[in-house]
């Protein structure tokens, strides 16, 4: 803005700005959306319209993006039995009891957000929940949606016994005897998840922006939400989004990652160009595919290289699921890269990441450089001759900081239970970034909170935030600086986005999407990261957030 300049929509003053890494004692003038101009004495651009906000000595950041999560699934649990938040099989129970009593009229009592090292084993039982409510089926999911938690009445509406096989892509927990003890796992969680009345278009429309509230008030303005298809049990939310995009009420820039159905095929293809499309015309991007790999280490369905270990310490037969075989995904994302997607795939295991480099790879051999953005979502192990390839390959690490720490689900449930390489390579986020790959910062909210304040921690000291400063830390050698945690939900993430020439820094010219946080998180005293609240959120200079 020169001095003939129009005069400023907004005006941050008595602050310190984050640029390149390092704080600046400078105000911000937006005008139209844009950062309009940056410096130590901006009142001259104030005008008669101009909103003043005065900062008093707080910090401006970027806005965070998240690269990983599902916030109509997340939402939905908010509006329903929502229990996460809670710890111990008490607290669910009158959560669940409470809901329960409240919403007569819902013939299923659904939500979810329980976690399993809640339970002994990390699974719970239909037990409790059969003295609680006996004649009404209950369905929740666990917070990283690969198990559920059911009742009794669940199960015989569903007509799973001792009889009913395991599916392909899961497994029915058992007693001794055979019996369905209450919990199910991934793909057998459909058995009983179909069953559930879907979401009304007002549910999901409710979800949506009830999580986009969520989400704006811990610093998020962007978003790719990796599961937008009807799959794993919820319903299609693409006509949710084009509804909130054409009324208005999606203030947020969303990436949209289509549902890859496991149990299909390269005949999907057509369909998926379709809604990408349609998706445009109405100004969203669609261009993203999630495929599902693995799943999660907790109930040995990750896929690892060497099989698991058993409760006593001596090798299984087990080495996790392979949700679709090496070749075929290989022959997907080809055809995936050579469609103009950007393919998303969850690979949580050392061998789903192998498996997906691979089909990365080969997608490179047969197509070209095609410039497209692939990432691994999750990435909890990572062979240590695999590491260096993500940079070779261009392929982007999306990961999910708040899980690299000794919390109980990694100490009881994960740690016991892998070999002892696979132990050495968990989250290894320090290690990528030395070899040159990028990196992308995400929740995967629902299964854990999605403030990037509280990822960032976790990424820098390898610890929980509820765990004490001298908590033996998870691999300590594999911690980022604060700056890079900073660029992973900033410049990562929109890079992924394919947004980074508009958003994700503070520059003349790029999006006024900025936070304002209340300490100074550059200080040498890292544990300030879980301390910090965002106090002010905007999107293209607009306040979507006030605390």
């Amino acid at each position: 803005m020169g001095s003939d300049a129009l005069p400023a929509d907004l005006l941050l003053r008595g602050g310190r700005v984050l640029r390149e890494g390092r704080w600046e004692d400078a105000a911000l003038a937006v005008h139209d959306g844009r950062i309009a101009a940056i410096g130590e004495d901006l009142d001259a651009l104030a005008g008669p319209e101009t909103v003043v906000e005065e900062l008093d000595g707080r910090w401006v950041l970027p806005a965070f993006h998240d690269s990983h999560v599902h916030p109509i699934q997340a939402g939905l649990e908010m509006i329903q039995c929502d229990l996460t938040g809670l710890s111990t099989l008490a607290g669910y129970l009158d959560a669940i009891g409470a809901y329960a009593a409240a919403n007569p009229e819902r013939a299923w009592v659904t939500g979810g957000g329980w976690s399993m090292d809640s339970f002994p084993g990390g699974v719970p039982s239909a037990e409790p929940l059969d003295r609680l409510l006996p004649d009404r089926p209950v369905f929740l999911p666990n917070r990283d949606h690969h198990s559920a938690w059911v009742n009794s009445r669940a199960l015989e509406i569903a007509g799973i016994d001792a009889e009913t096989p395991d599916p392909a892509d899961g497994r029915i927990e058992r007693d001794a005897a055979g019996r369905p003890t209450g919990a199910l796992h991934e793909g057998a969680m459909a058995l009983v998840g179909s069953l559930v009345p879907a979401p009304t278009p007002a549910d999901l429309a409710e979800a949506l922006l009830t999580a986009q509230r969520h989400l704006h008030s811990v610093g998020i303005v962007g978003w790719q939400d990796a599961l937008v298809g009807a799959g794993l049990g919820m319903p299609d939310s693409l006509p949710t989004y084009l509804a909130a995009k054409g009324s208005g009420a999606l203030t947020a820039k969303v990436v949209l990652a289509q549902w890859w159905h496991r149990d299909r095929g390269l005949e999907q293809l057509p369909e998926l160009i379709e809604r990408r499309a349609l998706a445009a015309r109405a100004g969203l991007d669609a261009a993203s595919v999630k495929i599902m790999q693995d799943g999660v280490c907790e109930t040995h369905t990750a896929a690892m290289l060497d099989p698991y270990l058993d409760s006593h310490g001596h090798l299984t037969d087990n080495r996790g699921l392979s949700f679709i075989p090496a070749e075929a995904l290989a022959a997907y994302v080809a055809a995936l890269d050579a469609a103009g997607f950007q393919a998303h795939i969850h690979a949580l295991g050392d061998r789903a990441v192998r498996d997906s480099l691979d089909a990365i790879e080969h997608a490179r051999e047969v197509n070209g450089a095609s410039g497209l953005r692939h990432h691994l979502a999750h990435v909890q192990v990572v062979d240590a001759t695999d590491v260096p390839r993500f940079a070779e390959l261009e392929v982007t690490a999306n990961i999910q900081p708040l899980w690299a720490c000794r919390d109980e689900a990694v100490e009881v449930l994960t740690l016991p239970f892998l070999a002892p390489a696979a132990r050495k390579q968990q989250y290894v986020f320090g290690s990528l970034l030395r070899t040159g790959a990028r990196i992308a910062c995400g929740s995967d909210w629902p299964v854990s909170d999605p403030a990037p304040l509280l990822g960032m921690h976790v990424a820098v000291n390898r610890r929980s935030p509820d765990q004490p400063a001298d908590a033996a830390p998870l691999l300590p050698e594999e911690a980022l600086t604060v700056a890079e945690a900073v660029a992973g939900y900033t410049t990562g993430t929109a890079y992924l986005n394919r947004l980074e020439g508009s958003t994700g820094r503070i520059e003349t010219g790029y999006a006024a999407d900025l936070i304002v946080v209340d300490h100074d998180i550059l200080s040498e005293d890292t544990i300030a990261l879980a301390q910090t609240r965002v106090t002010n959120t905007y999107v293209d200079g607009r306040e979507v957030h006030r605390r």
